[in-house]
C-alpha cells in the first residue's frame, strides 16, 4: 500500500519550511534544531518528497526548499534509509520530473542527478517504463555537464553503455528515449560517448530503417550533430549516410524530413562538402526543391485562401518586438560599398512568418541557399531544367515554390543566372500581379534578391517597370503582400540610390498614401522604407514639393504617439534619416522634434536614477527610448548643421549628454559619442566649455572590448581635435596611448560575431584618422610616437576613398614627419604606398607629399633610392613616378 502522510505531521513540516524562510536568526536556529530532531525519523523524508511532488497548491519556494533539505538528507544518510522510504522517494522523483514548474523540475532533476547511483546503477529495472525513461531524458537535457563531471564520478561512464543497449529494446518509445538521451552529449563531446563513438554510430545505422518516426527523427538528429563534432568517424560511411538522408528528407513524417533536411545545411559548412556531395546533387536538388512547396497545413495557417485582409486590424502577437540599433558613425571611407550577404534564413522572414519559426519549406530553402554558395554555377545544370517547369506551372503552389527557388539561389548562382535574367525578371514582374497573394508576396522577395542586377541595367529596361509594379504592391489589398513589397522596395532603394531621384514624386505619393491604408504592423515597415529612401537619395529629397508630401503625415504620427509608445522607435529612426537628408528643409519641423527628444532623454535618465536608488519601488526604464532620441538628435545636428545652434542654446542637452556618456549601457554611450561628434561639427561653441569634463570620459571609452562605443568615441575625439587646434595639447596624453594600442591590435578573425571583423577594421581606420588629426593640431606631442604607429597607420588608410577625414589625417602625418623624420625611416615604403592610394589629393596636400618623397630621395642619394624603389610592386613604382616624379 502506498505511503500516506499524517495530516497533523504534514502541517508541522509545512510550518517548519515556512519558518526556515524567516530572516530572524533566532527562528533559524530553532528550525535547525527541529530539523536535526526530525531527521531521527526516516519517514520525515517521505513528508519532504510529498511536499515537493504532491502539494502543487503550495508556493514554489516552499516546495523547492523541501526538496533541497531532502537532497542534503539523502547525501548524508541515504545508506540508513529503509528500502520502502528509498523506493518511495525514487518513484516520486521519476513520476514528477515533468512537473509544470521549472523551479520544481530543476530541484527534482538536480536531486536525481546528485543521487544518480540509486537511479542509474540498475537502469534495467526501469526499462519497461516509458515515463521513467522520459524522466531520464529530461535529466540528461537539464544536467548534461553535471553527468559528465568528476564531482559525481562521471555517471555517464555507466549510463552511455546502458543507453546504447536500449537502442535494441522492443518498445519504440524506449528506443527513441535512449537515442534522445545519448544525443544530449554529442555537442559537448562527453568523454564517455567519445569512448563509445563507434558503437554509437553502428547502433544508429542499425536503427536507420526503424518503423517508428520518433526513432528515425532522433537518428537523423544524431547524425546531424555528429557531422559537426565527429565528421572523421562519418567520412568512411558518408556515401551511405547521404543516401539515407536523401530518403529521410522525403520522409512522410514532416518532423523526420525536417531533421534530415538540417543535414544538408550542416554539411554545407564542412570543408569536405563539395567533394562528398558533388555526385549526389542530381538526386538532392529535386528533393530540396520539392520540399520548398507550401504544405496544405501551411496554406491553412497562412490563410492562403484569404486574398483581401487590409481592413482587418493586427493583433498584438502579429507584431514582433523591435530592437533599436544604436547609431554607429559611418566614416565615409570604406574601400567600396560592400554588399550585405544576408542569408536566406533572415531574408525569407517576410515570406511566411506566421508559421512556426522553422519548417521543412524554410529549411529546404536555406539548404539550397547555402549549397548555391558552395557549388556556385555548378548547381545550375541540376536546377535549370526543373525551374522552367516550376515557374510557368498552372498550379499556383508549384509556381510559388519555383519563385522561392529562384530567390534562394540568387546570391550563390548570380553569375550563371545573368544570361537568363532578361527573360526571368519580366516574368517575375508579371507575377507581382498574380491573383494569389502568396505568389505576389514571394515575387516581391525574389525580385529584391536580384535588385543589384536590375539597377546595373539601363533604367527603362527593368528598374522602371519593377519600381512601378512594386509601388502598386505596396498598396495591395493583402497585408502580407504589402509587407513583402515594402521590404523589397527598401532593398531596391539601397541598391538604386540616386537612380530613384527622377521618380521621387511618384514614390512619395505611394508611400504617403500607404500611411492611411496600413494596419499597425506594416506601418512600422513603412517607416523603414521611408527612412531608407531618405538615406538613399540624400539631399535630393530637400525640395519644397517633396517636403510638403512627406512631412505632414510623419508629423501627424509623431503627435499621435505617446512618449511611452514603442512605435516611437521606428518613427524616430525614420525621422533621423529624413532630417539628415532634408538638411535645412527640416527647419520648420525641428523645434518640437528636438524638444521631445530632449524630454525623452531627460525622462529616461530620471527614471534610471529613481530605479538605482529604490529598485524595489520603481521599474527599470527602457533605455531604447533614450538611445533613439539621442540618434535623432544626431540626425538633426548632421542635417541642420549650424542651424541647430539655437536649439542647443535653449536646452540642457550638454548636461544630459554628460550623464549619457557615463551610462552603464554600452549602446547609450555609443549613441552619446555619435551625438557629441555631430554637435562638435555643428555648434562647437556649446561643446567647448565642457571639453575638460568630456575628454577623460572619452579616454576611458577607448576600449575595443566595446567596439562600436570605441569607434564612436574615437571619431568624436578626432572631430574635437579639429575644432580645438593647439588647445588640444593637455588632452593628448589622455587618449594617444589608447589610440596607438587600438591601431596596433592584430587583425581579428572574421569568424567573430556578425560584422565584428569589419568593425575591427573600422576601429583601426578610426584610430588612424584621429591620430592623424591629433598630430595635425599638436605635432610636437604626437610626432615622438611616430615609429610606434606609422606602419599600421599607413595600412589602415591605404584602402579608403579620398575624403575630408582622410585629407586631415594625411596632413597630420606630413606635419609629424616634418617634426620627426627619423620616425618614418624604417617604414617609409608603407608611407609611399599610402600616398599612392590617393586618387586626387588637393594641390597643397600633393605638394606636402612631393616634398617628403623628394626629401627622402635626396637624403639617401640616387643609388640608394634606386635600390629602395626596387622593392616596390610595379603598380606602386609606376604611380609614384607618374604623380610625384620619384
Amino acid at each position: 500500500m502506498e505511503w500516506q502522510p499524517d495530516e497533523q505531521g504534514l502541517q508541522q513540516v509545512l510550518q517548519l519550511l515556512k519558518d526556515s524562510q524567516s530572516p530572524n536568526t533566532v527562528t533559524q536556529r530553532a528550525v535547525q534544531q527541529k530539523l536535526e530532531q526530525l531527521n531521527q525519523f526516516p519517514d520525515f523524508n517521505n513528508y519532504l518528497i510529498f511536499v515537493l511532488t504532491r502539494l502543487k497548491t503550495e508556493d514554489e519556494p516552499t516546495r523547492s526548499l523541501s526538496g533541497l533539505i531532502l537532497k542534503n538528507n539523502v547525501k548524508a544518510h541515504y545508506q540508513n534509509f529503509p528500502p520502502a522510504v528509498a523506493d518511495f522517494i525514487k518513484q516520486e522523483c521519476l513520476n514528477n520530473i515533468g512537473d509544470p514548474s521549472p523551479l520544481i523540475r530543476a530541484t527534482i532533476g538536480e536531486f536525481v542527478v546528485w543521487h544518480q547511483s540509486c537511479y542509474f546503477r540498475d537502469l534495467a529495472s526501469i526499462n519497461t517504463s516509458d515515463g521513467s525513461f522520459g524522466a531520464l531524458q529530461k535529466i540528461c537535457e537539464d544536467s548534461s555537464e553535471l553527468l559528465d563531471s568528476d564531482a559525481l564520478n562521471r555517471p555517464l561512464n555507466i549510463m552511455i553503455p546502458k543507453f546504447l543497449q536500449f537502442f535494441k529494446h522492443c518498445s519504440p518509445k524506449i528506443r527513441s528515449h535512449a537515442i534522445a538521451c545519448v544525443n544530449q552529449f554529442i555537442i559537448g563531446r562527453a568523454q564517455a560517448l567519445m569512448d563509445n563513438i563507434d558503437t554509437f554510430i553502428e547502433s544508429l545505422f542499425a536503427l536507420a530503417a526503424d518503423e517508428d518516426s520518433e526513432v528515425r527523427k532522433n537518428v537523423c538528429r544524431a547524425l546531424v550533430m555528429l557531422l559537426e563534432v565527429r565528421i572523421d568517424r562519418l567520412i568512411p560511411h558518408m556515401h551511405s549516410i547521404i543516401q539515407y538522408m536523401l530518403q529521410r528528407t522525403q520522409d512522410p513524417d514532416e518532423n523526420v524530413a525536417l531533421e534530415a533536411c538540417e543535414f544538408w545545411l550542416t554539411l554545407a559548412e564542412q570543408p569536405i562538402c563539395k567533394e562528398m556531395l558533388s555526385g549526389h546533387l542530381v538526386q538532392l536538388i529535386p528533393i530540396l526543391v520539392n520540399g520548398m512547396k507550401y504544405s496544405e497545413i501551411d496554406i491553412i495557417l497562412l490563410k492562403g485562401d484569404v486574398e483581401e485582409d487590409e481592413a482587418v486590424p493586427d493583433s498584438d502577437q502579429d507584431i514582433k518586438p523591435r530592437f533599436h540599433k544604436s547609431r554607429t558613425v559611418t566614416l565615409q571611407h570604406e574601400g567600396g560599398e560592400g554588399e550585405e550577404g544576408e542569408d536566406i534564413e533572415e531574408d525569407d522572414d517576410d515570406d511566411d512568418d506566421t508559421l512556426s519559426d522553422w519548417n521543412l519549406r524554410k529549411c529546404s530553402a536555406a539548404a539550397l541557399d547555402v549549397l548555391a554558395n558552395v557549388f556556385r554555377d555548378d548547381l545550375l545544370p541540376h536546377l535549370l531544367p526543373l525551374l522552367k517547369g516550376l515557374l510557368f506551372h498552372p498550379d499556383w503552389v508549384i509556381k510559388e515554390s519555383g519563385i522561392l527557388v529562384l530567390g534562394a539561389i540568387a546570391e550563390g548562382c548570380m553569375q550563371g543566372m545573368v544570361p537568363y535574367l532578361p527573360e526571368l525578371i519580366p516574368h517575375l514582374i508579371q507575377c507581382l500581379c498574380d491573383k494569389k497573394a502568396l505568389v505576389r508576396s514571394i515575387a516581391c522577395w525574389t525580385l529584391s534578391r536580384y535588385a543589384h542586377w536590375v539597377v546595373s541595367q539601363p533604367p527603362d529596361s527593368y528598374l522602371k517597370p519593377l519600381m512601378t509594379e512594386l509601388l502598386k504592391r505596396i498598396l495591395d489589398s493583402n497585408k502580407r503582400v504589402q509587407e513583402a513589397a515594402c521590404s523589397a522596395f527598401a532593398t531596391l532603394e539601397e541598391e538604386a540610390c540616386t537612380e530613384l531621384v527622377p521618380y521621387l514624386s511618384f514614390i512619395l505619393d505611394t508611400l504617403v498614401f500607404a500611411f492611411g491604408k496600413y494596419q499597425h504592423k506594416n506601418l512600422l515597415i513603412l517607416y523603414d522604407a521611408i527612412g531608407t529612401l531618405a538615406d538613399s537619395v540624400g539631399h535630393h529629397l530637400n525640395q519644397p514639393e517633396y517636403i510638403q508630401k512627406l512631412m505632414p503625415p510623419l508629423i501627424a504620427k509623431w503627435n499621435e504617439l505617446k512618449d511611452e509608445d514603442k512605435d516611437l522607435f521606428p518613427l524616430l529612426e525614420c525621422l533621423s534619416s529624413v532630417a539628415t537628408a532634408l538638411q535645412s528643409g527640416f527647419l520648420p519641423y525641428c523645434e518640437p522634434v528636438y524638444q521631445r527628444c530632449v524630454t525623452l532623454v531627460q525622462k529616461t535618465l530620471a527614471q534610471a536614477m529613481m530605479y538605482n536608488q529604490h529598485p524595489d519601488q520603481y521599474e527599470a526604464p527602457d533605455k531604447d527610448f533614450m538611445i533613439v532620441a539621442l540618434d535623432l538628435l544626431s540626425g538633426l545636428a548632421e542635417g541642420l548643421g549650424g542651424h541647430v545652434e539655437q536649439l542647443v542654446a535653449r536646452s540642457n542637452i550638454m548636461t544630459l549628454l554628460f550623464q549619457c556618456m557615463q551610462d552603464t549601457m554600452p549602446e547609450v554611450r555609443q549613441s552619446s559619442f555619435a551625438l557629441l561628434g555631430d554637435l562638435t561639427k555643428a555648434c562647437f561653441l556649446h561643446v567647448k566649455p565642457c571639453i575638460a569634463e568630456f575628454m577623460p570620459i572619452l579616454g576611458l571609452n577607448l576600449n575595443p572590448e566595446f567596439i562600436s562605443v570605441c569607434n564612436n568615441a574615437t571619431w568624436a575625439i578626432g572631430e574635437i581635435s579639429m575644432q580645438m587646434g593647439a588647445e588640444m595639447q593637455p588632452y593628448v596624453g589622455m587618449v594617444l596611448p589608447h589610440l596607438v594600442e587600438i591601431i596596433n591590435r592584430p587583425n581579428t578573425p572574421k569568424t567573430l560575431l556578425e560584422n565584428t571583423g569589419e568593425q575591427f577594421f573600422l576601429s583601426s581606420v578610426s584610430a588612424a584618422i584621429t591620430i592623424g588629426r591629433l598630430g595635425f593640431v599638436c605635432p610636437q606631442e604626437v610626432a615622438p610616437q611616430l615609429q610606434h604607429f606609422i606602419r599600421p597607420w599607413c595600412t589602415s588608410l591605404r584602402n579608403i576613398r579620398d575624403n575630408e577625414e582622410k585629407d586631415s589625417a594625411f596632413r597630420g602625418i606630413c606635419v609629424m614627419i616634418g617634426v620627426n623624420p627619423a620616425g618614418v625611416v624604417q617604414d617609409f615604403i608603407f608611407f609611399c604606398d599610402a600616398v599612392a592610394s590617393w586618387v586626387n589629393p588637393k594641390d597643397d596636400l600633393r605638394d606636402m607629399f612631393y616634398k617628403i618623397l623628394h626629401g627622402f630621395k635626396d637624403q639617401v642619394g640616387e643609388e640608394n633610392w634606386q635600390q629602395f624603389s626596387e622593392q616596390f610592386p610595379p603598380l606602386l613604382k609606376e604611380r609614384l613616378s607618374a604623380c610625384y616624379g620619384v
